[in-house]
């Protein structure tokens, strides 16, 4: 008898899998087509693909606990995905795993002013949480520059921050509680609407684990009433080193601003055509928001001003009016997508000490030259989160490698400062294979055993994370 080739028997489990997954969650909760499978063969990190074996859409708890429990028991791979914003590859598929997308589960559960929380599915977009509550004088924090489309299970995986982390934290900082389902099919809830809740932390071990530990299918997040006022000043200096020093001399005065973003030449100029802001045209520019009532943001202010003023400025400027405030914060929000409309870029995300933002600005324009590829900067200066753009040609031969090594240099040197590897972007596949460069043996090993509870058989998420022998000699 003719046993089946590898082929047909690829193409029989898929077609195994796919029946067991739409008689679960029917015919609209399942993509196996693979021409609309292509939407899904990538996230934000355009630069590496793979088609899936297929494509589930659950729209409850309940529908992503059955999804996960008949791939558990059909041995197939599955990797969850927000909106697919990842700029580290977070949600790049295999070719044998099935991708869990929770677009469909976007709906407000509880709002409850008076404990200041709201719980939510978490395919709902960011933006969208402040907009659930901002009728009622509340707003959710944290606020990644993808805001208006990435999902809280993203901002969940991968720890997001965004401009206003520097006063008000990052996602793990107004995160309470979440229902999280494991590769098993089985849902726990961890924290919920208090702070603390008793036992192991394992709602800090979640936020921030890619997706490695489970699926976060609902969020209890912390929302915060809207400060009296807000008020973002523009600084210009002609270098980099006087404008990373003046961020570091803010800091070091116990002045807390809501947020400071740093952008550099190439990217105030793309900034300003997209924005028309009124941005300064000078090498380094400094976005400097306080708030509070307007006698707190003339104090914050005063010593703000005096310590930029003592790294000889090109230039000050104070938004006039909320509409000039809006635009300052649209170019800034939009700076990824207007450097997108001039040249190809990989977009890393590193985090350094404060006090080392001027060397590291320096050795970074050093690394540019070494290459020869631009490099555009624009970043969380306040918290010393890097978003170094590394300019390259896609349709260049070699191109793409010269830019990867450029960027495992750039994330090398955040390491050897005292930083690390990631700041709110995450691991993912992009940098896999430094996480040597930050963590010893036994660290790693510490790590994989933490997946190894909640995931015994590494079916969540695969190939991201930790270096790729590592995983796979696990999953194996």
């Amino acid at each position: 008898m003719q046993m089946p080739s590898p082929d047909a028997r690829v193409m029989a489990k898929k077609a195994q899998v796919v029946a067991r997954l739409t008689a679960a969650l029917g015919e609209r909760g399942v993509i196996h087509d693979p021409a609309e499978t292509r939407a899904y063969e990538c996230d934000a990190l355009t630069a590496y693909r793979c088609p899936p074996l297929s494509v589930v859409l659950p729209a409850t708890t309940e529908e992503v606990s059955a999804a996960l429990r008949i791939c558990h028991e059909e041995n197939v791979p599955v990797v969850p995905r927000g909106s697919g914003t990842s700029l580290a590859g977070g949600a790049l598929p295999t070719a044998d795993s099935v991708i869990l997308g929770v677009s469909r589960m976007n709906r407000v559960l509880e709002t409850d002013t008076a404990d200041r929380i709201i719980r939510v599915q978490t395919g709902r977009t960011n933006l969208s949480v402040t907009g659930a509550v901002e009728e009622l004088g509340f707003f959710y924090a944290p606020d990644p520059s993808s805001q208006l489309a990435c999902a809280i299970a993203g901002n969940i995986a991968m720890n997001s921050g965004g401009a206003h982390c520097l006063k008000y934290g990052v996602t793990t900082n107004n995160l309470l509680g979440v229902t999280l389902v494991q590769m098993d099919g089985t849902v726990v809830e961890l924290g919920g609407a208090h702070m603390d809740a008793g036992g192991l932390d394992l709602l800090g071990v979640v936020c921030g684990s890619e997706g490695q530990l489970g699926v976060v299918t609902e969020a209890t997040l912390r929302i915060l009433p809207k400060p009296e006022g807000a008020l973002p000043v523009m600084l210009g200096y002609d270098s980099a080193e006087a404008a990373g020093a003046c961020v570091a001399d803010i800091i070091k005065a116990g002045v807390l601003p809501v947020a400071i973003e740093y952008m550099d030449r190439p990217c105030i100029r793309a900034c300003e055509a997209f924005a028309h802001a009124g941005y300064p045209d000078c090498e380094a520019l400094l976005i400097v928001e306080v708030e509070g009532s307007a006698e707190e943001i003339e104090h914050q202010l005063a010593t703000i001003l005096e310590i930029a003023k003592s790294h000889d400025p090109v230039e000050i400027r104070s938004a006039q009016d909320g509409d000039e405030a809006a635009r300052i914060w649209l170019g800034r929000k939009s700076a990824f997508g207007a450097m997108g409309q001039i040249n190809d870029y990989m977009c890393l995300d590193g985090t350094i000490p404060v006090s080392a933002l001027p060397e590291v600005l320096r050795r970074i324009g050093e690394l540019s030259d070494d290459y020869g590829l631009g490099v555009a900067n624009v970043f969380h200066a306040g918290d010393g989160n890097m978003h170094p753009l590394i300019l390259f040609d896609a349709n260049k031969e070699g191109d793409l490698e010269k830019c990867e090594a450029m960027g495992a240099d750039i994330l090398k040197l955040c390491v050897e400062v005292g930083g690390c590897l990631t700041g709110e972007h995450g691991v993912g596949v992009e940098k896999r294979d430094l996480m040597s460069v930050q963590f010893e043996p036994v660290d790693l090993e510490a790590q994989m055993r933490v997946k190894d509870v909640f995931d015994p058989k590494w079916l969540l998420n695969p190939a991201k994370v930790f270096p790729l022998a590592a995983s796979e000699g696990r999953r194996a």
